[in-house]
């Protein structure tokens, strides 16, 4: 492989209050010059997404207001991680502000980019275990809604159309092939 191309010149284009658009000079190693366009983080904590697991079948998902496609949607628990916070609490602490409940045992299943062509962002996947009710107060407008799922009956899920978020699909099946290599 090539050497990585060097950024010479990143300028804001753009900036809203969740968003900054970054203009990116960037010279390749062969000597070729490009002007790129990025979604730059606009949390340098970063994100988590969680799996919280009730018992080695069941995982809890929420019904949740999502406003990029105006419906609500089924998925996993998810939020930034905090300036000075680990993923690790951050994935506990969103746990417990949108379901209910802590983790006392928590594992890295993985990282996520969405689109990595144009958009800085990645999420921590973490699996949730060995749950207790413990619940914080969160951001969101409205009470979520807990959803108890069948591992085994995710693909009637995603059927449905009620769970059509990317990331918390990939997360759901490579949740299911942690727990038969367990």
């Amino acid at each position: 492989m090539p050497d990585k191309p060097i950024i010479l010149n990143k300028t804001t284009v753009a900036k809203s209050r969740l968003f900054r658009i970054e203009s990116l000079d960037i010279q390749f190693s062969n000597g070729e010059l490009r002007n790129y366009e990025r979604l730059a983080r606009g949390n340098p904590g970063g994100a988590v997404l969680i799996v919280p697991m009730l018992d080695n079948e069941t995982v809890l998902l929420i019904r949740e207001y999502s406003a990029g496609v105006h419906r609500y949607e089924v998925g996993l628990p998810k939020g930034k991680t905090d300036v000075n916070e680990s993923f690790l609490e951050a994935a506990d602490r969103e746990l417990k502000e949108e379901v209910g409940f802590g983790a006392r045992q928590l594992h890295h299943l993985s990282s996520f980019s969405l689109a990595p062509s144009y958009l800085e962002h990645t999420t921590e996947i973490v699996i949730a275990r060995d749950l207790y009710p413990e619940k914080l107060m969160g951001d969101e407008p409205e009470e979520l809604e807990v959803i108890p799922w069948q591992l085994s009956n995710i693909n009637n899920l995603i059927a449905s159309g009620k769970c059509t978020e990317a990331r918390s699909i990939a997360a759901l099946f490579m949740t299911i092939e942690y727990f038969k290599n367990l």
